[in-house]
């Protein structure tokens, strides 16, 4: 029996509930929210200048030549801007989950594993495999 193809909106009803389509999202929505709370510090760290009485503006910094203005002052806070978001992804999600696999790896034991490392390029390859499909290696297949 032929399987009957699905209308253009059942294709994309079928696209947007699937689980990484919502994650998506929801990482988008987060994000436009921590933009916020990212940009509120900027302007406290470049506000700092303004403690010793120097220029408070900080992203109004700029220099004219002929009809040209150069917002070099934007350019820096933007760069502030990328570097807190940065470590923050970093410190706040690439750590913790490094940390979260590296936990899951340890309870799991090496001894549960389907797989092993090839010995030519030390990929990970089934057990019972006698090629490594990486590196396609003659290995010889584990029991």
């Amino acid at each position: 029996m032929a399987q009957r193809k699905k209308s253009l909106l059942g294709q994309f009803k079928d696209f947007v509930l699937r689980g990484d389509v919502v994650a998506l999202a929801v990482g988008v929505v987060i994000a436009l929210a921590f933009k916020g709370v990212i940009d509120a510090i900027v302007d406290i760290v470049t506000n700092v200048p303004a403690i010793i009485g120097k220029h408070t503006q900080f992203a109004a910094l700029a220099f004219h030549i002929r009809g040209g203005v150069f917002k070099y002052g934007a350019l820096i806070q933007a760069i502030i801007s990328f570097i807190i978001v940065a470590a923050a992804v970093f410190f706040l999600v690439v750590k913790p989950y490094d940390a979260l696999l590296e936990r899951i790896k340890r309870g799991r034991g090496d001894a549960d594993s389907d797989d092993r490392p090839c010995p030519e390029c030390l990929s990970s390859i089934p057990k019972g495999a006698s090629r490594c499909a990486y590196c396609t290696a003659q290995v010889t297949p584990a029991t």
